[in-house]
């Protein structure tokens, strides 16, 4: 009897037990569910503030947009407005209305009608521009029309391109023939330098007779040489001498006559002198004399800025002088030591890119190379054993094998 009670008390303690720890389960679920909830919440709010920034970023976004836009349109029509304005001007100018007194054009009509002699412009044609000026120019001294008058007359008959370049010149420009013209002109790539390419470069086509090659080819030629203005033996044989030095001095100094726009030698290679020395470097027409020091690597060629023909020895570095005996001959020679202790200091080595010595002196370059030198003679020599100790392992491999064979027959 007191066992059975003891066992039912031992029962219903592991009940309470049970119980209580169910209890504590649910109460701990309870705990879990309430701890994600709130976590739940939590990304909510913040997913919503984030979606709030967002549309509020996108929303100052399309009214940065709008404004740009609203900006953009202004400007557009401020454009469109001015050109219109230009163009009104104009026609009014070609009509003689505009008065000689009118401040904003400065232009003073005088008593040519305009609207009589326009009808006398020759046609312009986009595929021969240049013979359009010639027709024009000679139709303008011929029937005396003021100079000052050539630009009014001439815009009339634009078309394309041309009239593109004429509309987004200033209204003083577009007074200026000159400068009307050489827009134009250059609009079209028919500058110099674009009559030498072409004359240059033209190859005769399959379509093409060997006459009409050497016309087209003659042509090109005349016009390079129009627009260079040469008229005489000497004029040709400074233009042909100057487009050969070019051709062989490097890209740096060749950009830099063309933009100086020289048409004589003795100027072009004095421009090319000033260039060299400058920039402390020059390749073209350059030659090492017997006295001047040994440069390492040719790549760097004479950094004192002398080319080799140009005649011009500023800059120097080379310790003897020609031949010619100068007074001061040891402080000459220490000066020269001097600037070519300097040029050494502007020289940098092309592998590691320190200064003071070239790529074929480079210390790092040769211990690199001596390097790879013996890593491939392990190498080489590596494979070479590994080679012949296969070699070897296969042939014993197979004599035994064979030699069991027939000791096994036997």
């Amino acid at each position: 009897m007191e066992m059975n009670k003891e066992i039912r008390l031992k029962e219903m303690e592991r009940e309470r037990e049970r119980e209580e720890r169910e209890r504590e389960e649910r109460e701990r679920e309870r705990e879990e569910r309430e701890r994600e909830r709130k976590e739940r919440e939590m990304q909510m709010q913040k997913e919503k503030e984030e979606r709030e920034m967002q549309l509020q970023k996108e929303k100052e976004e399309r009214e940065m947009q709008m404004q740009k836009e609203k900006e953009e349109r202004e400007m557009q029509m401020q454009r469109e407005k001015e050109a219109r304005e230009h163009e009104f001007r104009l026609k009014q100018l070609e009509l003689g209305v505009i008065k000689a007194s009118d401040p904003k054009i400065g232009l003073d009509t005088g008593g040519f009608d305009v609207s009589k002699h326009v009808k006398f412009v020759p046609k312009f044609q986009e595929d021969n521009v240049e013979k359009f000026f010639n027709h024009f120019e000679k139709l303008g001294e011929q029937l005396k029309w003021p100079r000052d008058k050539w630009s009014i007359l001439i815009q009339s008959n634009f078309t394309g391109k041309a009239q593109e370049v004429y509309s987004a010149l200033s209204i003083e420009d577009s007074m200026d023939y000159d400068k009307v013209k050489k827009a134009i002109l250059q609009a079209y790539e028919l500058v110099p330098e674009a009559y030498r390419q072409k004359f240059r470069k033209y190859r005769k086509a399959d379509t093409q007779t060997y006459v009409e090659f050497a016309y087209q080819k003659e042509r090109h030629f005349d016009r390079w040489c129009a627009s260079k203005k040469v008229s005489t033996f000497d004029t040709l044989r400074q233009l042909m001498l100057v487009e050969e030095f070019k051709r062989c001095v490097n890209d740096d100094i060749k950009s830099h006559l063309e933009e100086n726009k020289a048409d004589n030698l003795k100027e072009v290679a004095n421009l090319a002198d000033q260039y060299a020395l400058t920039h402390k470097f020059s390749k073209v027409g350059q030659t090492q004399n017997k006295g001047q020091f040994n440069r390492p690597n040719k790549k760097y060629g004479n950094s004192s800025g002398t080319t080799g023909n140009s005649g011009s020895q500023s800059g120097s570095i080379s310790p003897t002088n020609s031949g010619k005996k100068q007074p001061d001959s040891s402080r000459q020679k220490n000066d020269q030591v001097s600037s070519n202790k300097a040029a050494f200091k502007d020289i940098s080595c092309g592998f590691c890119h320190k200064k003071g010595h070239t790529m074929a002196n480079c210390f790092t370059l040769a211990k690199l190379k001596e390097t790879e030198t013996a890593s491939n003679a392990f190498f080489f020599f590596f494979f070479f054993f590994f080679f012949f100790f296969f070699f070897f392992f296969f042939f014993f491999f197979f004599f035994f094998s064979c030699t069991g064979r027939a000791l096994k027959k036997r």
